[in-house]
């Protein structure tokens, strides 16, 4: 029986495959320079490639953008050598996210029915630069290097004519139109070349611009040198070379290339041996699928996403990424996006604050889900986090059957560690079970990565450098959460809610007001809390109401009503020490102090019981006269009552 993983793959392997027996049929064989070249239409577009009379082993190739047929010795020299050369005509689209797709399903094309090498050598000339690096950007996995002649870099230079160059008005007017921007928009416009090249630069692809130095038309001063700089201070590898011999013509913008040899050298440096790099798929389990969403998406014409997580999702990165995909490719979409990723907090606390942080602000279609990495290194058992886990899901299916989640285990150095022992982390088992369960996507990014470290695809303290990963480790991240995307299938029929794994999930969890507690003595209630000392907070729990006791045997009473009950506090140099009684019954202790308390005024969930029977209850807690050695005093300050009903 075929997995739902498995037939999600099939329909994506089934639309590519559709599309080349399609290209095939079509197929016309001409000569050119005296090698064969295959022309066909490519999704109604004029494509072809030009095949080497002997190819190197794994196929490279070059894909030219836009002037396939001019200055073309490097395409000869290089298919001397025994590469392919391919290019697929998406004139006149400057790049636009319609073109981008185009050349995804062509690169889909040519990798997986041609077997044309994973990674591909971009020549872009003139404005056929908005198209290498438009690609590039989406794509610096499978790049290469790339070859640059006179590009345009920023089309408010060409064709928008806004500095030296003198522009083209009838481009400009085709560019506005096709982008829907208005002169007084360009300003923000940010998907151009020179911007957003940290995930390129981090795989280190190798660039050459050729340049005229009296190009008047794509002046170098507005395009390749702002390229060139911003590139370089990223850590890009890229050099320049300006074409001064021979005659200039056409105010500069075409020149005789010097040396072709040269660049063909450049191309086949790094595009010879092919390797091929580890797939994404097998850290995919794409279950119920992501139907439901993609059809609202599509018929509805809005959409909810939401994200939620600790750090990794509230930094910029693969968040941005994914919402910037899905944007394009539903562009009649409207779209609504609830960025409640936070620092420092796991499971139960997303938990608990789901009902606030997301449902308040919208319904999601569409939920992604971290919490590995802050589960591991905040010491959840692992039942708290099968607790949390299934509340989230269970609070999400409750309110919205038809959503579609997904669940992502992210890297970090201890999960690396147990996989380099043989072990599977718990944190990344129990997020593979709950999505399982409950038919939810999962992605196991902690394995790809360590995978691929072992694979010496890269290096973890070079490229990823850290749990908060650099702008490599966003786009690794990224391109596999784009492939699960990009596994399109119909709606799954609507299932039940399976009963939860364990007898007490998070699904009632919410934060209940400071104001509750009753009988303070000593306790405060302070409306806008900030540290007296320099110590650093997190967004979020800092100008904010919070419950404040600072020295022994202060205390209060909360009356609630459920089968758990937690508080949500600020653990800093000052952490006291708690005791407490539920009902009457024993007596309790719980240290406040972590081991990151003198670094920080750290956000930390503490549940105090949640196996309780349905029903009222009551709390009573005091701080403890003893304390932490390592605290200087005995601070408890309350942000968020927890209680699961």
């Amino acid at each position: 029986m075929m997995t739902k993983h498995l037939r999600c793959v099939a329909i994506a392997v089934f639309l590519i495959v559709n599309t080349s027996l399609l290209a095939q049929a079509q197929e016309k064989t001409t000569s050119w320079k005296g090698f064969e070249k295959v022309e066909f239409q490519f999704e109604d577009r004029d494509a072809w490639y030009v095949k080497p009379q002997k190819a190197i082993a794994g196929n490279p190739w070059v894909w030219r953008a836009h002037f396939p047929t001019w200055h073309t010795e490097m395409d000869s020299i290089l298919l001397s050598r025994g590469f392919h050369i391919a290019y697929v005509n998406t004139n006149d689209l400057f790049a636009h996210p319609i073109a981008m797709q185009v050349w995804d399903h062509f690169y889909d094309y040519l990798v997986t029915q041609k077997q044309f090498a994973p990674k591909v050598a971009l020549e872009g000339v003139s404005r056929g630069g908005l198209y290498v690096y438009g690609w590039a950007k989406r794509n610096p996995d499978k790049v290469s290097c790339i070859y640059a002649e006179a590009p345009v870099c920023d089309p408010k230079s060409w064709p928008g004519g806004k500095g030296k160059s003198k522009g083209s008005d009838e481009d400009w007017a085709k560019w506005l139109k096709l982008f829907g921007k208005k002169e007084d928009e360009i300003a923000d416009f940010k998907d151009i070349p020179i911007n957003d090249l940290a995930g390129l630069a981090s795989f280190k692809v190798p660039i050459v611009h050729v340049i005229g130095l009296t190009d008047k038309l794509v002046p170098p001063a507005e395009n390749s040198d702002i390229l060139v700089k911003n590139y370089q201070d990223l850590g890009g590898p890229i050099s320049v070379y300006p074409m001064t011999r021979g005659e200039q013509t056409l105010e500069g913008h075409h020149f005789p290339i010097e040396h072709p040899e040269f660049f063909a050298n450049f191309i086949e440096q790094h595009s010879v041996p092919v390797v091929k790099p580890i797939s994404h798929q097998p850290y995919i389990e794409a279950n119920k699928g992501l139907g439901h969403a993609f059809e609202k998406f599509k018929t509805a014409k809005k959409g909810t996403v939401a994200f939620l997580g600790g750090s990794i999702t509230h930094n910029p990165g693969w968040r941005n990424k994914t919402a910037q995909y899905l944007e394009e490719h539903f562009p009649e979409t409207e779209f609504t996006f609830i960025a409640a990723g936070i620092p420092s907090l796991g499971s139960t606390p997303h938990a608990f604050r789901f009902s606030r942080d997301v449902l308040e602000k919208g319904t999601p279609d569409l939920l992604f889900v971290e919490a590995a990495v802050n589960d591991r290194g905040n010491g959840f058992s692992e039942k708290a986090q099968i607790r949390g886990l299934e509340g989230i899901l269970r609070q999400m299916y409750l309110k919205n059957p038809n959503a579609d989640v997904i669940l992502m285990a992210f890297a970090e150095p201890a999960k690396n560690a147990d996989y380099n022992k043989g072990k599977e982390p718990v944190e990344v088992s129990v997020h593979q079970r709950i999505a399982k369960h409950y038919g939810a996507a999962y992605i196991n990014l902690a394995k790809e990565v360590y995978d691929r470290i072992e694979a010496g695809e890269f290096n973890w303290k070079y490229d990823f450098k850290d749990l908060h990963p650099s702008p490599y480790g966003q786009e690794v991240y990224f391109q596999t959460i784009k492939e699960l995307l990009r596994m399109e299938a119909a709606p799954s029929k609507e299932v039940s809610l399976p009963a939860p794994i364990d007898k007490f999930p998070y699904e009632k969890a919410s934060y209940h007001a400071l104001g509750e507690a009753k009988n303070l003595k000593e306790f405060t209630l302070v409306n806008d809390w900030k540290p007296t000392d320099k110590v650093s907070t997190r967004p979020g729990f800092v100008n904010v109401p919070m419950l404040v006791a600072e020295q022994a045997n202060a205390s209060f009473d909360l009356e609630f009503k459920g089968r758990g009950v937690g508080i949500a506090i600020i653990s800093g140099p000052d952490a006291g020490k708690l005791t407490y009684t539920i009902d009457g019954k024993k007596l309790q202790t719980l240290d406040l102090f972590t081991q990151w308390s003198t670094q920080l005024h750290l956000p930390w969930y503490l549940m105090l019981a949640d196996e309780l029977s349905a029903g009222k209850h009551r709390l009573h807690l005091t701080i403890d006269s003893k304390k932490n050695e390592e605290s200087v005093g005995n601070a408890c300050r309350i942000v968020h009552f927890l209680v699961n009903e």
